[in-house]
């Protein structure tokens, strides 16, 4: 297997399995104060995707792929617990997650959707994208890297991130990045390069609760309407929350995830 996951499990190995994918940048450390909240009642299962914290990819570049990285995940994660599994994932690993519910749909129990997009409509709204990502990659082989993580941060996605006391928390565990795996991960994983679900989300045949903050307008519109789309589908906003909800209102969203999870 030319990827090396790395996983930081945490509960009860009798209890039901959760999976936890973060965002770009983020690693299996993002959940910590979730999963001290759920850890009694789920075994969590916090994984290092492709391109961060101390999973590996070796050879092939191709292994950052859509393809290669959800199969990679479906033949190594029995080694943790037996599926099926619920699963959780966060702005790209929410664009994983859906592509894992979809593909592998026999394997997922529940699957929590955390400011995350189906992806692009349009072959020009992928070509805008793509090219707004390979200015990041310049940014990422030209600047410091603390510089790259400031400008990342000022955009304004990420206004009430900015302003959260835990913030500079965040920012400092995010200077462990290592930038030439982020590179490939933008590269290949990026919403540029991700064909648009919108038309499978009717497919998803479990149970999906959708999340998003109110300071973040645009995932809120987008996960209304794909509300309308998936048929278990269920919608949470958050208020006084932006894109990261399990960062920004760690107590507020574990709350309806444990709902949502033990719910029948």
């Amino acid at each position: 297997m030319a990827i090396h996951f790395y996983a930081e499990t945490c509960g009860n190995q009798k209890a039901p399995p959760l999976l936890l994918l973060h965002g770009f940048l983020g690693d299996h450390r993002d959940f910590a104060a979730v999963i001290a909240e759920l850890k009694q009642d789920f075994y969590c299962m916090a994984v290092d995707l492709p391109g961060h914290g101390q999973t590996q990819v070796v050879g092939d570049l191709d292994q950052y792929s859509w393809q290669a990285t959800a199969q990679g995940l479906i033949q190594w994660l029995p080694t943790l617990a037996r599926p099926p599994w619920h699963l959780w994932g966060y702005s790209l690993g929410g664009r994983l997650a859906l592509y894992l519910a979809l593909t592998y749909p026999h394997y997922f129990a529940r699957v929590i959707l955390e400011s995350t997009s189906p992806g692009l409509t349009t072959e020009a709204e992928r070509q805008q994208r793509r090219q707004q990502d390979q200015a990041w990659i310049e940014q990422l082989q030209s600047r410091p890297f603390e510089q790259f993580l400031k400008n990342w941060y000022a955009q304004a996605l990420f206004q009430s991130l900015r302003s959260h006391p835990e913030f500079p928390a965040l920012f400092q565990q995010r200077l462990d990045n290592r930038p030439q795996a982020l590179i490939q991960s933008l590269r290949y994983l990026g919403l540029g390069n991700q064909p648009s679900r919108w038309p499978d989300l009717a497919m998803l045949p479990m149970p999906v609760l959708l999340l998003a903050g109110e300071q973040d307008p645009k995932f809120c519109q987008l996960n209304r309407k794909m509300l309308d789309l998936i048929p278990q589908g269920q919608f949470h906003c958050f208020q006084q929350a932006g894109h990261n909800l399990h960062w920004e209102q760690p107590q507020a969203i574990v709350a309806v995830v444990r709902d949502f999870l033990n719910s029948h």
